[in-house]
């Protein structure tokens, strides 16, 4: 016997794209990893910690140097107070993280709105924690908010929303009077808030990261969450961090002390040592993935993919309708594979149902040789297509 809900699992598609790339020796930015972003700084910082020890279990919340490091850093970037002792959680990634929240804080039957396209695992655990995801769904090209379909979705048993932003797969930034929209409902339903912001750090442009914590009215009713990963370009470290008013904060840490309790010490104290690094370091990021994005986003549409502007995250996401007569995002994928050698993945993975097949998510977070050798062989492979045609 098995577990209906994970047994229900198949392959993710990260994996399932990942392999063939392998196999078939196609450039892989389907999968979003970055790539020689790592600062050497916070390397060598994780370095000497693990040569100085200690190396025994740290305490259950986290050592109080990150935790005091991530209420710092939201001050120095949101301008917001945050009591260290009280309302920040050291997690083993950020996906451990959201367990954590939904563990802690949904009980059987509960319901919790998903804005799709969304993030793989939200889904699967909500449903492993006796709740129910309800997807709302947000449609291209320009993914706003539909406010009228939400509020529909909203029933006596919703007890939490799932707000990603920036947004993964689509890069989206949840505006302002998108957040303030949220807020009201947050308020007149009596929910709770999931913020998945583990791409704070990667709003390109000079935008600026936009938080529902940020909101007086709803702080107690939000718990943020934020990834290493991200930020420093290390996301084999798994080290994420939870902060959530403390009546909030306190079930999601029972969860947590009976998932992974603690999380590698010497890797807390680099995290800590790089949160810490100077403004330069943050614009720096966002500056060099900018040039990354630009440099992918500018191949793709001289290869004649439609692509739209990228504000955030890793990733850029190109419209398939015009290249592909069948329609099946997941098979252009595999087409352009085997055929380009580049690959990508589907955003139809990202939803439910998978039948939003317009569109596929290119990952800009990788070496610029990687990048230009990708574009080269797109155009190659977009002109081949072209005389194709003709004859």
């Amino acid at each position: 016997m098995v577990n209906s809900v994970f047994g229900a699992g198949g392959t993710s598609i990260f994996e399932t794209m990942s392999r063939l790339a392998a196999e078939t020796g196609s450039i892989n930015l389907g999968q979003g990893f970055p790539e020689g972003l790592e600062p050497p700084e916070v390397v060598e910082a994780a370095i000497a910690a693990l040569r100085a020890g200690p190396h025994q279990y740290p305490p259950m919340m986290g050592v109080p140097a990150l935790r005091r490091a991530v209420a710092e850093n939201t001050k120095r970037f949101l301008g917001l107070d945050v009591d260290w002792e009280r309302e920040v959680l050291v997690t083993s990634g950020a996906t451990e993280a959201l367990a954590d929240a939904f563990f802690g804080l949904l009980e059987p039957g509960d319901e919790v709105i998903l804005f799709e396209p969304a993030y793989d695992s939200y889904a699967t655990i909500i449903r492993r924690a006796g709740a129910i995801p309800v997807p709302v769904r947000l449609a291209p090209p320009d993914w706003a908010l539909p406010r009228e379909r939400l509020v529909d979705a909203l029933t006596p048993k919703t007890r939490a929303i799932v707000v990603n932003t920036p947004m993964n797969p689509i890069g989206k930034i949840f505006d302002e009077s998108e957040l303030a929209f949220l807020a009201e409902l947050v308020l007149e339903r009596d929910l709770v808030v999931i913020a998945d912001e583990v791409y704070e750090h990667l709003v390109l442009d000079g935008r600026r990261h936009l938080t529902l914590f940020a909101d007086p009215r709803v702080r107690d009713r939000v718990v943020r969450i934020g990834s290493a990963g991200k930020t420093f370009s290390v996301t084999g470290w798994k080290v994420g961090y939870v902060t959530a008013d403390a009546k909030l904060l306190a079930p999601i840490a029972r969860a947590h002390q009976f998932i992974t309790f603690t999380t590698p010490p010497a890797l807390q104290a680099a995290v800590a040592f790089g949160l810490g690094l100077p403004d330069a370091y943050f614009l720096g990021l966002r500056a060099e993935l900018a040039r990354r994005r630009d440099l992918l986003v500018g191949g793709l549409r001289a290869a004649g993919f439609e692509v739209a502007d990228v504000a955030a995250t890793y990733f850029a996401v190109a419209a398939v309708d015009g290249l592909d007569d069948a329609g099946d995002d997941f098979a252009f994928c595999k087409r352009l594979t085997l055929e380009a050698g580049v690959t990508a993945v589907p955003i139809s993975s990202f939803y439910g149902a998978r039948d939003v097949r317009s569109h596929i998510r290119f990952c800009f977070a990788k070496r610029e040789d990687t990048l230009t050798q990708a574009v080269e062989r797109l155009a190659a492979w977009r002109r081949g297509d072209r005389l194709r045609a003709a004859e």
